[in-house]
């Protein structure tokens, strides 16, 4: 994802992912510089998030995990979840895979701002399970990516299928795969 992320250095409207959004990066002033704070508050989500659900950091260092999970909810309820779907209403695919996309933003943004109010209860069990709910998604776009792999070697659709394939592809199973573990007390 950082390989990704790092395309986007220097900032350009006509690279990577974005050669194919010109008549959005032309007609739409404020698509650019979303797009640009959803890409670049995605890579700290996902590096803040990773480092969430390790017991030692938990119970050795909640200092640490405190600060990391306040720069994780910040970033995606101030910047990574609103900018998603903002970008999913202008996302290629057809309706398909733009209700896909504000669906995703819209639930990561719940199951972020419920785990908050979890914690400040101090419903500790309640407020881990919607986190893992929260991360699922943002793990999508790692999945999203990996699923375009798979299908494109597997089955070489045109791009426009493999995108509204891949826009639920992304995020449905990871979110199944949570409440599994959420349900089986894996977590």
């Amino acid at each position: 994802m950082l390989q990704i992320t790092l395309r986007y250095l220097p900032l350009g409207s006509e690279v990577a992912f974005l050669q194919i959004k010109q008549t959005e990066v032309s007609g739409i002033k404020a698509y650019l510089p979303i797009f640009y704070i959803h890409v670049y508050s995605a890579i700290f989500v996902l590096l803040a998030g990773f480092t969430q659900f390790n017991p030692k950091i938990i119970n050795q260092y909640p200092s640490v995990h405190r600060v990391l999970g306040y720069l994780y909810v910040g970033i995606v309820l101030l910047f990574a979840a609103p900018s998603g779907i903002f970008i999913g209403y202008f996302a290629n695919g057809g309706l398909m895979a733009k209700t896909s996309f504000i669906i995703l933003g819209s639930l990561w943004f719940w199951f972020t701002i419920k785990a908050v109010q979890l914690i400040i209860n101090r419903k500790i069990k309640a407020h881990k399970k919607m986190m893992y709910r929260s991360f699922a998604l943002a793990t999508s776009a790692i999945t999203l990516r990996l699923w375009k792999v798979i299908l494109v070697y597997l089955f070489h659709p045109a791009p426009m299928d493999v995108y509204q394939v891949i826009a639920w592809l992304g995020w449905i199973p990871n979110l199944l795969i949570a409440e599994w573990l959420i349900r089986k007390k894996i977590i």
